[in-house]
């Protein structure tokens, strides 16, 4: 099972803008495994938290407010996604054989610098056309593992859950606790 925390538009088909399985290739492009001019990508994380952490940190010393759970005018929401194994692995970049055999160092894999992962993502899904997508460890708590599946594999998702958030969501309130957002007044 992986999570998506992601603007959600109630009416959209699940693979249409606004959908649990949208890839917005047209707004792609500063995220840490863009390429849109070759593929687009989902990220997704193995536990909600990890999902709505990456939404909300940015707000990082701030009161958790409603607003903060808007996007584009649309409402985040959590899908829960389960992924069909028969796509085969994800490249798996925690694993040190991986690493050593791919020539990439975890410092490299964890840079905030986007220009040089998105340089090494590119050659990965260049040299692995078999592989669904990329496992790594989130930046906010290496325990945490996220995902990033090329549009080749999207395909193999299916919606398990979706809800919209809201500031009492069990996640939310995960996602406040660890960022250290006071509480909603």
């Amino acid at each position: 099972m992986l999570h998506r925390c992601f603007p959600w538009d109630a009416a959209a088909v699940e693979d249409h803008e606004g959908g649990a399985l949208w890839i917005a290739r047209a707004h792609q492009g500063e995220g840490r495994h863009d390429a849109p001019e070759h593929y687009g990508c989902l990220y997704l994380s193995d536990r909600p938290v990890s999902a709505v952490v990456e939404q909300l940190a940015r707000f990082r010393g701030r009161p958790l407010r409603a607003s903060m759970l808007v996007r584009r005018r649309l409402p985040l929401a959590l899908a829960t996604l389960e992924f069909d194994d028969a796509a085969g692995p994800l490249v798996d970049l925690d694993d040190p054989s991986t690493l050593g055999r791919e020539r990439l160092r975890p410092s490299v894999v964890a840079t905030r610098t986007r220009a040089v992962t998105q340089r090494w993502s590119l050659e990965l899904w260049t040299r692995r056309p078999d592989a669904p997508g990329l496992a790594w460890w989130s930046t906010f708590e290496a325990l945490w593992t996220n995902v990033t599946l090329f549009d080749r594999a999207v395909g193999r998702l299916r919606v398990v859950d979706l809800q919209p958030l809201t500031l009492t969501d069990p996640a939310v309130d995960a996602a406040r606790e660890f960022l250290g957002l006071a509480p909603p007044r």
